[in-house]
């Protein structure tokens, strides 16, 4: 008879769990509480625009193709990968502004034209930023993090030794650069791991390489193509998914997770993988004396940031945008300290704005713009139609002001997602949408385990557990969490 595996949640993890599961034999069923697989990454459709409401950068495309070759797929088996160059644009004003070049030599070029000499010192800092990702992205996030024993690893302790793990990103940027603008470029990929540059620990440039070298992708149709190349191989094993399937309880018999309720149906099996909101799995599914972690655990842990996302369809073509901008011509100290230090919503926030219809005009009607503005805050804020609309009509002035151009009037689709949405359709913790802060003490082992302590057989993945938050660390993590599983399997034979 196969062994029985039941996945709660439909996002990036507990797609990538399921497959990994199901090529190896394993009879699969994956429960999704809302209408629509993705989890955070979903996409909608509204009026002839179409929006990824999660994730809209597409970095480490080696660690996903990594990933379907597992399978003997590659990403070109699903869907259209673009380069974009150049990758983003960043406004530091109203006549300011700069365009991030897809090639790694232009980029050396820019920085000497900026500040005379910075060059060399890119190159330097890019090559010891790929040695730290090939140690985070190859060696570490593979682990499953139960206890630091795993770590102690020939290989492993020597790329550790060169990692300087006390330094902060912050440091390491600013040691070698002076220009603002340079500066706020480089520190800017590390803004959503939840904490500030000066207190990520300088292992996570190795994002910059990501950034810089490897380069920001598209995927044609929009960043839900990979969720849904990952739906399609996971349904190519056999895997089962269920929809409007919310889960609200983990049946324990005998320390072992046997099953899970689905409104009042039972669902039997030998494994469970919680691939959603962990604290919602811990403290809301499982009886109390199962629980990995307590109300004041959770409580004590650093959040990275939760955002506010605004939703526009635009009835005309913009100037001067690339598919991605960032707009720093605010002061993002003040903006960092009210979102990490005293959190309260920012006076002046730093925006990011996505255009997708640059690059893919199916997203938009002929003629229009889908728009995305995000506006990273911290979690837990109490939000409001109030608040939102606020924010709206900040974001939209400060947008026109930049650019020069107005939009107000040509908007026909409008649409505001904040932290009571993150909670009420993911039942996230806080409403945070970034998952916990990458700050040392919250690192590796150090992050919620991703074996449940107390149960058997009951596993975890996603954002709030190893490796952490992202588009390929949660998709490693589903497919760590399912090779666990395979391993506990085979030791029952």
């Amino acid at each position: 008879m196969k062994t029985k595996t039941l996945v709660i949640g439909a996002g990036l993890s507990g797609l990538s769990a399921a497959a990994v599961l199901a090529k190896n034999g394993v009879d699969v069923q994956v429960f999704e509480k809302n209408r629509e697989i993705g989890g955070r990454a979903r996409q909608f459709k509204q009026n002839g625009y179409v929006f990824d409401i999660g994730p809209s950068w597409y970095w480490m495309p080696d660690v996903i193709e990594k990933f379907f070759s597992y399978f003997d797929k590659k990403p070109s088996d699903y869907y259209q990968l673009i380069k974009l160059d150049p990758s983003y644009r960043i406004y530091f004003g109203n006549d300011e502004s700069l365009d991030v070049p897809g090639n790694l030599n232009e980029l050396v070029r820019l920085f000497d034209h900026i500040e005379p000499g910075s060059g060399i010192k890119l190159t330097n800092f890019l090559k010891d930023a790929e040695y730290k990702y090939h140690f985070g992205m190859h060696e570490a996030v593979y682990k499953p993090a139960h206890s630091f024993t795993e770590f102690i690893d020939r290989k492993i302790l020597l790329y550790a030794l060169k990692l300087d793990f006390l330094r902060s990103v912050s440091g390491v940027v600013r040691k070698n650069f002076k220009d603002k603008r340079l500066i706020q470029l480089l520190e800017f990929p590390v803004l959503f791991l939840g904490a500030t540059p000066q207190n990520t620990p300088s292992l996570y440039s190795l994002m910059n390489y990501a950034d810089l070298v490897l380069g920001s992708w598209y995927p044609m149709g929009g960043m839900f193509k990979l969720i849904d190349a990952l739906y399609q191989l996971a349904g190519s094993y056999g895997v089962t998914f269920h929809t409007n399937a919310p889960v609200s309880e983990i049946i324990i018999k005998n320390k072992k997770a046997c099953g899970l309720k689905v409104f009042d149906s039972i669902y039997t099996s030998d494994f469970v993988i919680g691939s959603a909101d962990y604290h919602h799995i811990d403290n809301s599914l499982l009886p109390e004396a199962y629980r990995n972690y307590s109300e004041k655990y959770w409580h004590s842990r650093v959040m990275a940031p939760s955002a506010l996302l605004i939703f526009l369809g635009v009835r005309k073509k913009l100037k001067g945008l690339l598919h991605h901008n960032i707009f720093f011509d605010t002061d993002f100290d003040q903006h960092a300290e009210d979102i990490y230090s005293k959190p309260k919503w920012p006076e002046e926030p730093a925006l990011y704005v996505s255009c997708t219809s640059k690059t893919d005009p199916g997203v938009a009607p002929p003629g229009c713009e889908n728009l995305v503005i995000l506006i990273p805050i911290a979690p837990g804020l109490e939000d409001n139609d109030t608040i939102k609309e606020h924010y709206f009509r900040l974001a939209v002035k400060r947008f026109e002001t930049i650019t020069g151009q107005s939009i107000i009037d040509d908007i026909d689709f409008k649409r505001i997602y904040s932290c009571s949405d993150f909670t009420r359709d993911y039942n996230s913790f806080k409403g945070n949408a970034y998952g916990l802060a990458n700050i040392l003490w919250q690192t590796a082992f150090l992050k919620p385990k991703m074996k449940n302590r107390k149960v058997q057989n009951l596993f975890y993945s996603g954002q709030l557990t190893t490796p952490g938050p992202g588009i390929p660390p949660s998709i490693i993590s589903g497919q760590v969490a399912a090779l666990e599983i395979l391993k506990k399997k085979n030791q029952k034979k």
